[in-house]
Order: structure tokens, then C-alpha cells, then sequence
């Protein structure tokens, strides 16, 4: 039986642990604040761009050269560019274990293709780097502030290799921020740009500039803007899921403190009685 000497240092441990836990999901609060606000302001942007990009599309599926445009170039995947965005903290529950797993088995569908994996996040370099993959590139300590400055390096990066054939097709995995509570696992492909041409525009524009020759000038930027919306989305869902964890840490070192509590009392009590039975035991031995 552990003394109580030894008791409450586990208590005073675990309210030190706990001091931790209550401070990191305060300020995980205060940045899921800033970052929310990031991605809902940016989300009617992403579906306005999609939207004006289908209709450019339409206007102009009648001109060849449209059609042409090495982004929209569709052939069979032999060669496949992967990035997975993670984190570059732990302590964030399942967040970063979700994405790897997620990527592993991307890794097996594909197993009979070349897959080439794009690193964004330290919790996602330092798993694969261990593991026989093939890497083009890794970018650590920004999953916490990547913005567009972040994201045009790698745009730009995924639509080189894409037009010189270097690869077929380019996917991302990450994190939609849905609540504080759930994230949404997002396997998306970016690359080709997946436009329906055929069709009338749902609205009617009134073009300066040739259609195809705006669609041209727009690919790029919506290759972009994906990749933008891929890192606000997983900084979002990253304080939302430390948030959460910390606040369940929280609650479970409240729990241990009661159990270890109410332990230290019992094992006083027991000591005191101890100590009773061996004087009134004493005391009878001398009558």
C-alpha cells in the first residue's frame, strides 16, 4: 500500500498536469476563434469561384483551344501526386492519426501505381520518413499559419509537375472543419480540374475577354484556392480537435483527483485506526 506521502504527490502531479491541460485549451479556444473565422469568410468565396468556373466552362466549350489547357488534361494515373496536410503539434486527439491512416491507405488502393507524397505538417513527416515512401517534398511549422503565402509555393509546385507530365493526378488529404466537435476526413482531387463544359451557363455573362482565353487565366487560380482552403480548413479543425481533447483531459484529471482523494482518506483512516488499536492494545497489556 503506497504511503500517503507518495499519494499526495500523485495528486499534486495530476493538479499540475491539469493546470496544463485547462491553459492549452484556453488558448486552443482563442485560436479556434480566428481561424473559424477564416474559413467561413472564406468558404462563399471557394463556391462562387467553383460556380463562375463551370459557367466559363459552358461559355466557352465551343472553342478547341479551351479544351487544351494542360490543366484540364485527363490521362490514365500512373504516376500520382499526394499531399497530406497534418499538424505540427500533437495533443490534438485522433487528428494527425486519422489523416496518416487515411494516407496509408491511399498508399494501398494505389499500390500497383507511383505514388509520390507532398508533406505539409511535422506529424505527417516524421511517420512517413520512417516508412519506404517516396517524398517530393516536406514544409514544417506553419499548420498553424499557413495562409496564401504558404499556399502559392505549392500550387505553383503541383501545377509544374502536372503540365509537364510529370505526374497524372494530384490529390489532397485534410480535414474539413464541420463543428468543435467533428472534422470531416477530405480526400480531394484537385488535379485535372474537373469542369462540366457542356451545358448552358447557369448565368448569363457578359465577357470582355474570350471565354477560353479567361478560363486559361482562372485554372491556376482555382488550383490555388483549393490548396488555400485545405490549410484553413485543417488549422481550424486542429484547434477545434486540441480544444476538445484538452477539455476531456481536463475532466479525466478532475476524476483522478476524486479517486485519488478518497483514496488518501481511506488509507488515513486506516492508519489512525491503526494507531488506536496499538495504544488501546498497549494500554491492556500494562493493566
Amino acid at each position: 500500500m503506497p504511503s500517503l506521502i507518495d499519494i499526495r504527490r500523485r495528486i499534486r502531479s495530476v493538479k499540475n498536469t491539469q493546470q496544463i491541460t485547462k491553459a492549452m485549451k484556453m488558448v486552443a479556444t482563442a485560436r479556434l476563434r480566428r481561424a473559424q473565422e477564416r474559413v467561413i469568410n472564406s468558404r462563399p468565396y471557394a463556391k462562387m469561384a467553383a460556380e463562375m468556373l463551370q459557367n466559363v466552362a459552358a461559355a466557352a466549350a465551343n472553342d478547341e483551344t479551351a479544351s487544351e489547357h494542360p490543366l484540364l488534361a485527363s490521362r490514365p494515373e500512373q504516376k500520382i501526386q499526394l499531399i497530406l496536410v497534418t499538424a505540427d503539434r500533437g495533443l490534438a486527439g485522433a487528428f494527425n492519426s486519422n489523416l496518416i491512416k487515411a494516407a496509408q491507405l491511399f498508399l494501398i488502393e494505389h499500390a500497383g501505381q507511383q505514388v509520390e507524397i507532398e508533406l505539409y505538417g511535422r506529424k505527417g513527416r516524421d511517420f512517413f520518413m520512417r516508412r519506404n515512401v517516396v517524398s517530393s517534398g516536406e514544409v514544417v511549422g506553419i499548420s498553424q499559419m499557413a495562409g496564401l503565402a504558404n499556399a502559392r509555393p505549392l500550387a505553383d509546385k503541383m501545377i509544374e509537375r502536372f503540365s509537364n507530365g510529370e505526374v497524372d493526378s494530384v490529390y489532397l488529404i485534410y480535414n474539413e472543419f464541420k463543428s468543435v466537435l467533428t472534422q470531416k476526413l477530405t480526400v480531394k482531387k484537385i488535379l485535372p480540374i474537373a469542369v462540366a463544359a457542356d451545358g448552358a451557363p447557369a448565368r448569363d455573362y457578359i465577357f470582355e475577354q474570350p471565354p477560353a482565353e479567361l478560363l486559361k487565366r482562372m485554372l491556376p487560380g482555382y488550383v490555388l484556392l483549393q490548396v488555400l482552403e485545405s490549410f484553413l480548413e485543417t488549422a481550424a479543425a486542429e484547434h477545434a480537435a486540441r480544444m476538445t481533447a484538452m477539455d476531456a483531459a481536463t475532466t479525466n484529471a478532475n476524476e483522478v483527483i476524486d479517486k485519488l482523494t478518497l483514496y488518501m482518506n481511506r488509507v488515513r483512516q486506516a492508519s489512525i485506526t491503526r494507531e488506536i488499536i496499538e495504544v488501546v492494545s498497549g494500554a491492556s497489556a500494562l493493566q
